[in-house]
């Protein structure tokens, strides 16, 4: 159980509040601290989208850049999170941008196009209200779910790891994962018509 392991570890909440202090001091150390503590995490989800080391690299540059710029004002509770979700929107994007005229190309397209079927792809994104909605809808679900059950699915569709790397890491077979996760999107896609999010 490697992977998961090292994917769900917390950080030492003292030190992610001193390294938050460091931004909202707008002290230029707190980059090199962040760079220190989270570089190989951000490094890691950047390149599971783009699968390649330099875009990769330039994501969580720009990654830093966007925790320089979001705080303050914002002060994030879990700064491995917050580091994670720009790391990854920064790095989705550059994807996208990539990908624009091309359709599949690899695990983010697959993992993309399965829960595609779940969650409703024609939400206008200027629509801040129901964005912030269904993303608290994802939320409850994805915390309500049984602890393997959500790791499997945070590993495929947070992390986009393909379903060798899922099956390696928790020692199942890849018919096993296959199966969870798409046990795991009927099951989303039921929550999001129980919640009108459909």
């Amino acid at each position: 159980m490697k992977g998961p392991e090292i994917i769900f570890k917390g950080g030492d909440k003292m030190e992610d509040s001193r390294i938050v202090e460091l931004y909202w001091e707008r002290n230029e150390r707190a980059i090199s601290e962040t760079a220190s503590r989270y570089g190989t995490y951000c490094h890691a989800i950047a390149y599971n989208i783009l699968c390649d080391h330099g875009d990769a690299e330039e994501s969580v540059n720009d990654a830093y850049l966007g925790a320089w710029n979001a705080m303050p004002p914002h002060r994030p509770s879990v700064l491995r999170t917050f580091l994670g979700k720009i790391t990854r929107r920064i790095s989705l994007k550059k994807w996208r941008d990539r990908h624009r005229d091309k359709r599949g190309g690899g695990q983010v397209a697959l993992a993309l196009e399965e829960l595609s079927e779940c969650v409703p792809s024609k939400t206008a994104v200027e629509d801040e209200i129901m964005a912030a909605e269904l993303s608290n809808t994802l939320n409850r679900f994805v915390a309500a779910l049984p602890a393997t059950e959500r790791q499997v699915f945070l590993c495929r569709y947070w992390y986009l790891d393909s379903i060798e790397t899922i099956s390696r890491s928790f020692c199942f077979s890849r018919s096993k994962v296959t199966s969870m996760l798409y046990r795991t999107r009927v099951k989303l896609l039921n929550h999001l018509k129980k919640e009108g999010a459909l």
